[in-house]
């Protein structure tokens, strides 16, 4: 996810926006990375675009900015110890995750979202281990 946020900043000419909800975020301090993720880079450290804001407990509204229209899965981590990775403990996801698509959703086809050239909004269940 981190490698993709370099997306998030290099701007472009396409006009839609996608509104992301995150609800059922914990107050850990941190950061919430959001990536939109094609096909190609599906579950790979790239995206096509992203955005990140501090973490705040509750529920959060981000927007990801100038998406061109296409096929996404909406990927977001809230990296609680700001070290852009997933942080681990005994070999188990040790932050929060989320992703669009029905929970347990595992491939591209689960998680898609479209983005039409009007843009387009989504809503993201955060899950955090117990």
């Amino acid at each position: 996810l981190a490698g993709a946020m370099s997306a998030a900043f290099a701007g472009s000419a396409f006009a839609a926006d996608v509104a992301v909800t995150l609800t059922g975020v914990n107050a850990d301090g941190g950061t919430m990375l959001v990536s939109l993720q094609s096909r190609d880079q599906f579950m790979k450290p790239v995206g096509a675009a992203g955005t990140m804001a501090p973490a705040t407990a509750g529920t959060m509204n981000l927007t990801v900015e100038d998406v061109p229209p296409g096929e996404y899965a909406v990927m977001v981590m809230h990296d609680a110890d700001s070290n852009w990775t997933m942080t681990s403990k005994d070999g188990k996801r040790a932050e929060g995750w989320g992703h669009s698509g029905a929970a347990g959703a595992r491939t591209f086809e689960a998680m898609k979202i479209t983005v039409p050239d009007a843009g387009t909004s989504v809503t993201v269940p955060l899950d955090y281990p117990r």
